[in-house]
């Protein structure tokens, strides 16, 4: 028989993982750029926010009127601020990228794409939460005790599929060769014929598309869309990042998990108001620690 404790323990776990899959999926983007550029993309969870606003103005305005497909609202959410994405690379990073020493420029660039878009949905939406439609009507299932909703699954496969999509495309094709190879030496990438300011625009893309997509599924699982929703998720990335091995792609998933599961077993058994501070345990206890992250490599420089 299972007792009442690990039902409760099972509990969190499942809902863990169910959060820490999408953070994740936010975190494999911000590793994207950062492996290709060295490049801390702050503006990286307002894109997550901005992805979940448009899924719901197109569901506000489409969904019931016109019964178009929750499918859909997502591809052109996603795509839409993927290509907003790319576009602040083309035209806001490209442009100092061929300075030299413009590393903090760029950075502060990202601050300001950031600010930009935290105030134009502000400007455009309000300051109210919105309420996002719930396309499905799944019920729940139990096991062990815990009660799983079939709508997790539905998201946690989704973002899985998505996790492992990124790693082929990462590893396994021409494009993700072309990245790591700009990562290592952008100078001998370009003499040996690779695009490198189009790849880097294209590894926005992906990256941000990611991020998006997260974006739209917590939005859907939550139905709610609020101002605030890219803030923590953000700074929770970051840790994620941090703990798997910034700019590793298995680090990424690997850190997303154990940051949501870490948070939600927080929130069970001491205090869910205080379950945002877990993430920053993690991070100063890595930087101690382990400063390269589970997965992580330490940089020899040469000098």
């Amino acid at each position: 028989m299972i007792t009442k404790e690990a039902t409760v323990l099972l509990q969190q776990i499942v809902n863990g993982i169910f959060i820490g899959v999408t953070y994740a999926l936010v975190t494999i983007g911000f590793n994207m750029v950062y492996g290709v550029l060295k490049l801390t993309n702050f503006a990286h969870a307002s894109f997550y926010m901005l992805a979940a606003y448009i899924a719901q103005f197109i569901a506000a305005k489409f969904f019931m009127q016109s019964g178009i497909s929750w499918w859909i609202m997502v591809v052109i959410s996603v795509l839409l601020t993927a290509a907003l994405g790319a576009s602040m690379d083309i035209l806001a990073l490209r442009p100092i990228r061929k300075k030299k020493g413009a590393g903090i420029t760029a950075l502060i660039s990202t601050i300001g794409v950031q600010t930009m878009l935290n105030n134009g949905v502000l400007l455009v939406f309000g300051t109210v939460p919105l309420m996002m439609v719930d396309p499905f009507d799944l019920g729940n299932i139990e096991f062990g005790g815990a009660v799983i909703r079939n709508v997790q699954i539905l998201i946690t496969s989704l973002a899985v599929l998505l996790l492992v999509i990124l790693s082929f495309i990462v590893y396994k094709t021409k494009f993700g060769t072309a990245m790591r190879a700009i990562s290592q030496n952008p100078t001998a990438a370009s003499l040996m014929g690779i695009n490198v300011p189009k790849i880097i625009s294209a590894t926005f893309f992906v990256g941000i598309a990611a991020a998006a997509f997260a974006g739209v599924l917590m939005a859907t699982y939550y139905q709610r869309v609020d101002s605030l929703m890219g803030a923590s998720v953000g700074l929770k990335c970051f840790a994620a990042a941090v703990l798997g091995g910034i700019g590793s792609i298995q680090g990424a998933a690997l850190g997303g998990l154990i940051i949501g599961v870490a948070e939600t077993i927080f929130a069970g058994y001491v205090s869910s108001g205080y379950r945002d501070m877990v993430a920053f345990i993690v991070l100063i206890a890595v930087l101690l620690l382990r400063p390269q992250g589970l997965l992580g490599k330490k940089e020899i420089k040469k000098v």
